[in-house]
């Protein structure tokens, strides 16, 4: 029960509680874990140290797959607002041609090719996460390359 109240503390979803605590009993039991506990510390300690872990790689897990939100474009443009738009679209194309590889890649293929994160890290062998981070990137060192030059 105390291991339930100190996950329901870090979840504040009650589902989500009895789940995690379930993990952390089911790792507390498996082999691999349950020799790890040496009577240096109170099982219940040791318990509530497993299901913060199980509490973390979950959130992780949440977190990785949660859709990033995309931003929408303006409807209806004015002229102004069109002519401002291509100054802007060859002033990015300048900072993105001097950007170093893999950013200007992946920011090409996620912008202009309209790949996904997943499809992005098959193409360079890597994880949807090493894409989604990489595009992240190549995103800050374009706006710092625009904030320069402006």
């Amino acid at each position: 029960m105390r291991v339930f109240s100190y996950v329901m503390t870090l979840a504040g979803d009650r589902h989500a509680a009895e789940e995690i605590t379930q993990e952390a009993f089911f790792r507390a039991f498996s082999k691999s874990v349950s020799a790890s506990f040496r009577n240096e510390s109170d099982e219940v300690t040791w318990l509530c140290a497993i299901a913060k872990n199980c509490f973390v790689d979950e959130t992780r897990r949440r977190n990785k797959t949660a859709p990033i939100p995309e931003e929408l474009p303006a409807a209806g443009k004015s002229i102004e607002q069109q002519v401002t738009d291509k100054d802007s679209s060859f002033r990015i194309h300048v900072a993105l041609h001097a950007l170093d590889e893999p950013y200007r890649e992946v920011f090409e293929l996620r912008v202009f090719g309209e790949l996904s994160f997943s499809q992005i890290g098959t193409i360079f062998g890597k994880t949807e996460n090493w894409a989604r981070v990489t595009y992240h990137r190549a995103k800050l060192k374009l706006s710092e390359r625009m904030d320069k030059h402006e």
